[in-house]
Parts: structure tokens; sequence; C-alpha cells
């Protein structure tokens, strides 16, 4: 028994250092590596178990092949999407580039967009656009739950689909870990395609519950789309506050290539044609010139495409940035982006919730909050309710708002998509949503955010910060 005892240790000891080697040679950020060589120091066999599940880098591996990206964008979006006498504009040129550069996000003119600030005018319109549906609705979402809600947005889903219009339905299958499969099968049934996002079931348990989808988007008819922070769920039309967008116009087009990329991922069918990408609607009114992006960020990426956006803003920006974020757990290049927007002279403002949805979550980010107040960026802690909503907004000519987090997860484990609005109009719009919810907020000063806790809750969340890059 003594020898199968050693003969045990050897192999684990083994299999540790085998896994710190993988981590080293990853060439990860230093302050992740080191973490997780913490965790699998001080925390025997659980540490193992918990990089098997969460830690495994997957950024390299080329899960969707070059040919089937060039027939999914080339065969299919740009085809149909000439554009006549598109200008960028001088101050935003380099940041669309880059984004058209890493992520083929093409930019689009004459966008109309609506802004739902709660859940209950949000959901109203979805279920009207969706009883407006005549050939496909495209419904890609983190969660959506087996709640009232939830029924409600099924059956209309089921309503159109034995009507004869085309639906097809991506959940992430750890965001509806606790979703009945019956659910789902009662929408397979009345014929609606419904695919789980990277399922994860028991004994295949991998890496794969650490690289989520979480998208929030809707296609109807290729006229009209949705993207936003909202899941479909009651919470997010009572109490949560969030933020999500109708669009009409181009721009519907890159909403469209983000969900078919996403259908490919799961179904390994190549959608495409005229379609579903049709003239837009109303061609007798005239859109304003709204130039928008859609773009989308996922861990196989070679780029953290969203995450270097929003450096790339704060470090440009000339006046002030405004950023919304239900989670604060930024990467190294956000947290030096931040502290030298701020000691440049620019109003950087970060508003967070009072209180997180998980507590792990909440500590760790105090730190962080801590740590910028000194470079003089502003908090704000709201405090009505938990605010899930993910904006930002720069110098009244620049917006984005999707579904990205401030903080490690979002910006390089999980298939994100924001769009971007270069347009004065919608830059001001947002803008608004951001200074009425700072009607709510308690600011926090520097004062505050060092002596107002004692001295053991400080250390407990510097320590529980070590981990932000698993969270």
């Amino acid at each position: 028994m003594n020898y199968l005892h050693w003969i045990f240790l050897s192999v684990y000891a083994l299999l540790v250092v085998g896994t710190m080697v993988t981590i080293l040679m990853d060439n990860r950020q230093p302050a992740k590596a080191m973490a997780w060589i913490l965790v699998l120091t001080f925390m025997p066999v659980v540490g193992l178990i918990l990089y098997i599940f969460f830690g495994q880098n997957t950024r390299k591996e080329r899960l969707i092949s070059q040919q089937s990206m060039d027939q999914l964008t080339k065969r299919s979006m740009l085809e149909f999407a000439e554009q006549k006498d598109l200008t960028l504009p001088d101050a935003h040129r380099t940041l669309i580039q880059q984004f058209i550069n890493e992520n083929w996000a093409l930019p689009f003119k004459g966008n109309n967009v609506d802004i739902y600030t709660g859940g209950h005018d949000f959901f109203l319109a979805l279920l009207g656009a969706i009883g407006r549906a005549r050939h496909h609705i495209h419904l890609d979402t983190y969660i959506i739950e087996d709640d009232p809600l939830g029924r409600l947005v099924s059956d209309a889903l089921i309503d159109r689909a034995r009507e004869g219009v085309e639906v097809r339905l991506i959940y992430d299958d750890v965001g509806c870990w606790r979703v009945p499969s019956a659910f789902f099968e009662r929408m397979r049934q009345a014929g609606i395609d419904v695919r789980g996002f990277m399922p994860v079931h028991f004994p295949a348990f991998t890496s794969k519950i650490n690289y989520r989808n979480h998208r929030k988007l809707c296609v109807v008819d290729g006229q009209e789309a949705f993207i936003g922070g909202m899941n479909i769920a009651m919470r997010y039309v009572k109490p949560w506050r969030d933020t999500h967008l109708r669009v009409v116009g181009g721009v519907v087009y890159g909403v469209q290539r983000a969900f078919l990329v996403d259908w490919y991922f799961v179904d390994r069918t190549l959608i495409s044609g005229r379609k579903y990408y049709p003239g837009l609607a109303d061609k007798s009114v005239t859109a304003p010139a709204r130039l928008a992006q859609v773009v989308t960020s996922n861990p196989t990426s070679p780029w953290a495409d969203i995450m270097q956006g929003y450096v790339r803003i704060l470090l440009e920006a000339r006046e002030y940035v405004y950023m919304e974020t239900p989670y604060f757990l930024p990467t190294e290049p956000i947290l030096f982006a931040m502290r030298t927007a701020a000691l440049a002279g620019v109003d950087v403002r970060l508003m967070v919730p009072r209180h997180v949805d998980s507590k792990l979550v909440e500590w760790a980010s105090r730190s962080y909050l801590s740590e910028i107040v000194e470079s003089g960026v502003q908090i704000l802690l709201y405090e009505p309710c938990f605010n899930h909503s993910k904006l930002l907004v720069c110098d009244d000519s620049l917006a984005t708002c999707g579904s990205t987090n401030i903080d490690f997860r979002s910006f390089e484990n999980n298939f994100e998509a924001n769009i971007f609005f270069y347009d004065r109009d919608v830059a001001l719009r947002l803008k608004q949503v951001f200074l009425d919810d700072e009607a709510h907020c308690t600011r926090v000063g520097e004062q505050d955010a060092h002596s107002q806790r004692p001295f053991w809750q400080r250390l407990w969340e510097s320590l529980v910060r070590l981990l932000a890059p698993l969270l």
C-alpha cells in the first residue's frame, strides 16, 4: 500500500508540473499565469480540477476555418453590402480601420436606433418584431429561462415557426444549465431549429465550461436587429436595470453575420444568400448617416478585439469617457488606459452596482476601484438595484453598447458582441442614459476608498483579487 501512495503522489506531481509548464508556454499575462500557479500549488487536487474545467487556453485553436469564414463573410454579406459615398470620420478612422482589420467588422451608414433602458419596453419591442416576422428569426442568447417571460417568447417563436417562418435559436449550454431540456424540446417539436452552444456533458467535462457565448442578438427578416445586455429572463424586467438597442439599417448586416458565424460554429451549416441580407426597408424614408459597426470577440481569435478597441478609445479621448459595467475586474491594458486617460485630464467615470450578484466578484473588484480612484477616475456606485448595463460614451461622438463587461472573462474568454456608433446624436442619447443613472449613484472619493473599510476587509479583497483572472 505504501508503494501505491508514492505512485499516486508521483503521478500527481508530474501532472501538476506538466500543467504549470503548459501555463508558462501559453505566454499568458503574468498575473493570470501566476494566479493559476498559486492555485495549483496551494490547492492540491482541487486546483488541478479547477484548471481542467476553467483554465485551459483555447485562444490558439481555430475552431472556425478561414475558408468557412471567407464563405460566411465574402460570399454572403460583402456582395450585398455595397455602400456609395461612405465617409469615415477623421476622429475615429483608426479605430474603425482597426476593427475592420481584426474582425471583418464593416462600418455601415444610414442606421436608426431605439434605446431601451428597461426590460418591459425591450421585451414588448422584441415580441412585436417576432410577430412581424415573415421569413426568418435568428435569436442568440446567453440565457433564456423557463419562466413566464421565457415561455412567452418561446410561444411567440413557436407561433411564427408554425406559420412557416424559419426560426433558429442559439442558447448557451452553461448559461441555461438549470433550464429543463423539455423547454427546448417543445420548441424543436414545433419546428424551431434549436442549438446549445458548446454543450458540456459529464464525463466529457473540459475547459469548454470556461468559454461561453455571452452574446445577446436577434435578427428579424434581415431588416431589424436587437443587441445589448439583456438575456431573456424575468429579472431583466424587474428588478434589474439594463440597456438594449434595436437597430434598423445597414448595420443589421453586421448583426446577421455575427449570428450566422455562431450558427456555423454550433451546426456546421453555412447559411448565406440574398434572402438573409435583403434590401433595407422603408427606402422612402431618408435615414440619417449614422455610422455603426458590429464588433465581436472570442477566445479563438488571435486578438482581444473589443478590449483593444476600449484601450484605443481611452487613450485617444480628449474630453470624457463614461462607462457602465456590472462587473469590474479589468485586464492590465484596460487598467493602464483608464489611469493614463484620467492622469491626462480626461473626465473618466466608471459606474458599477453598489452590490453585485456574486460576492466573490464584488470583493475582488473593490481593490481595483481603490486603485483607479488614486489616478482621478470617478467611481459611481449605482444604488437602486443591480445595474447590468454595459455601455461606453466618449467625447459626444462615439458610443458602444453590447454584451461585454469590463472584466477578464468578457475580454478574454467569452464570445461577445458590441455595436459601436460614430454619431453625435446616438452618443448624446446614450450619454443621457448614463447621466440619468448617475443621478441614482453615490460617488466614491479617494479617502472613502481607503479609510471606510477595516484593514482585514481590504486584505481579504486584495487576496481575492489574485483570483480575478479566473472569475
